[in-house]
């Protein structure tokens, strides 16, 4: 199951995926899906299951996460 983070900059969705990949994390980047924003934009995909060490990465990489969202409930 995917997770996906958004962002309010390219840069910190660019951050957050290093960030994962570095913690050995699979993380790609991704558009914002419509659902969740008409505006263009990139969000990050990554396991679910790793949700709890993601978001301490990004805290202790103070990454600026706007929003998690489980892509099985869009």
């Amino acid at each position: 199951m995917s997770c996906l983070a958004t962002f309010k900059t390219t840069s910190m969705a660019l951050m957050f995926e290093r960030a994962c990949r570095g913690a050995g994390i699979s993380a790609r980047i991704a558009p914002v899906p419509r659902k969740l924003s008409s505006s263009c934009g990139l969000a990050c995909e990554f396991p679910c299951e790793s949700r709890e060490n993601v978001e301490s990465i990004a805290r202790d990489n103070k990454i600026d996460v706007g929003s998690y969202h489980d892509l099985a409930t869009l």
